[in-house]
């Protein structure tokens, strides 16, 4: 068999493979956290389809644009005003899987942490804080994009956070904070800024694709681990 063929069937069996390696990732990291292994591959599996769906949350108008006219270029523009049209209607929407589910996983986690008792809340409080704080500095709002923030940083930022304060408890901590930082730093405080791209869907944890949020959650939890 020619070289360039098997390594084709080679780079497509590593391709399909992919989401199950994924998926049995991310169900040990479930594990890690105390969930019951059927409720993780549950998890697991919502999220892969959930990510298809999206929940409309918030309607708005699009940024304003201002009407051009040819007049304008010689000169005449201030004869008249010029007229601002309301820009396309956006829709602000969570996804199913990559902001829900996660979320979801975050109140169990944060309860559990409180019911622990001693320093645990105050750990995944100091770890959340941080990465929320990072995220925000680190998101770039970039026109026709959305809000772009490194992959992996927020991740292993959380991680390292929740080794140094959490101790036995740094598996939860890390995955709040992995979770939260994205979500809110970078998508929710970033909101406003969404104002100022065209019409359309806005998706907090992703149009159909893994989000930031769920990256960062299931690194955080692995490296932690």
């Amino acid at each position: 068999m020619p070289a360039g063929v098997l390594a084709l069937i080679v780079a497509l069996a590593m391709l399909l493979l992919l989401p199950f390696l994924l998926a049995d990732a991310m169900v040990s990291a479930l594990l890690g956290l105390g969930i019951a292994p059927r409720v993780a591959t549950l998890l697991v599996i919502g999220i892969f389809v959930g990510s298809l769906f999206n929940v409309p949350v918030w309607r708005r108008a699009g940024a304003a644009v201002l009407e051009y006219r040819p007049s304008d270029f010689f000169g005449l523009g201030r004869l008249a005003p010029r007229l601002a049209q309301p820009g396309a209607r956006q829709v602000i929407a969570l996804n199913v899987g990559g902001c829900l589910i996660p979320s979801l996983i975050v109140v169990y986690e944060l309860a559990r942490l409180l019911d622990a008792g001693g320093g645990a809340p105050r750990h995944a409080a100091v770890a959340i804080g941080l990465n929320i704080a990072a995220c925000y500095l680190m998101a770039r709002p970039v026109a026709g994009l959305g809000i772009l923030l490194p992959a992996l940083v927020p991740g292993c930022l959380a991680a390292l956070v929740a080794m140094v304060l959490a101790g036995e408890h740094a598996p939860p901590v890390a995955f709040c904070a992995g979770v939260l930082g994205p979500l809110i730093g970078a998508d929710l405080l970033h909101l406003r800024d969404l104002g100022r791209r065209g019409g359309g869907l806005m998706s907090i944890g992703g149009a159909g694709t893994f989000d930031g949020i769920v990256i960062s959650g299931f690194l955080a939890t692995m490296l932690s681990t």
